[in-house]
């Protein structure tokens, strides 16, 4: 009896490669997600609100020019370091208005309003229609005022205000102000002075359009 063939075995079939197919598929789909990110991204820097730059505003300079029309408004006589001015206004009259806006070191804000209104008009327009009073205060100045109220309101901020009766601006009223603390706005007010500009300043650097 002769050996019965050899079993042969069929090759087997071949095994489609899963893991080239998933790798592929996961690589079109980082793609396709990076491409939509920064589209996105590039989308949102075209069409958000950008932020305003504030540039610095020399008020020395237009404090001097002021000075130069005979026109008295109080100003801080130096800025601690890392302070800057970024805002000023003047609007002409008898008296006239003056405001001066200060940032701090750490970007909080400190504002100077001189004007011949009610302090509770200064308030309402400038800190809050509910601001409330707290003791008064006597810190140093070289105004001759010499008590200051002193107000905040529920979102921080916090104010001095005085009304003069005496010296050149006699009948005006004085608020410093902002979201600052108490204590870097009494170093605003104590340096607060309407003696002549100095230190080499000149009112011809003065950029009038910032008065308006």
């Amino acid at each position: 009896m002769s050996d019965p063939p050899a079993a042969t075995s069929d090759p087997a079939p071949e095994r489609s490669s899963r893991y080239d197919r998933n790798f592929g598929g996961l690589l079109a789909a980082m793609l396709v997600t990076v491409v939509f990110v920064a589209g996105y991204v590039g989308f949102r820097a075209v069409t958000r609100d950008q932020p305003e730059l504030e540039p610095d505003i020399d008020y020395a300079s237009c404090v001097a020019y002021l000075q130069e029309a005979d026109v008295m408004v109080t100003y801080p006589q130096g800025l601690p370091a890392g302070w800057r001015a970024n805002a000023i206004h003047f609007t002409r009259g008898t008296p006239p208005q003056w405001r001066l806006g200060l940032l701090t070191d750490d970007d909080e804000f400190a504002g100077v309003v001189q004007q011949q209104e009610d302090v509770d008009d200064l308030l309402d327009e400038y800190v809050d229609e509910n601001a409330r009073q707290g003791p008064d205060a006597t810190p140093a100045n070289g105004l001759g005022a010499t008590t200051w109220q002193t107000w905040s309101d529920a979102g921080g901020d916090h104010a001095f205000s005085t009304e003069l009766s005496s010296g050149p601006l006699a009948g005006q009223t004085l608020l410093v102000y902002g979201s600052a603390p108490f204590a870097d706005l009494e170093t605003v007010l104590g340096s607060l002075t309407l003696d002549p500009v100095s230190g080499g300043v000149s009112a011809s650097d003065c950029d009038t359009d910032e008065l308006g």
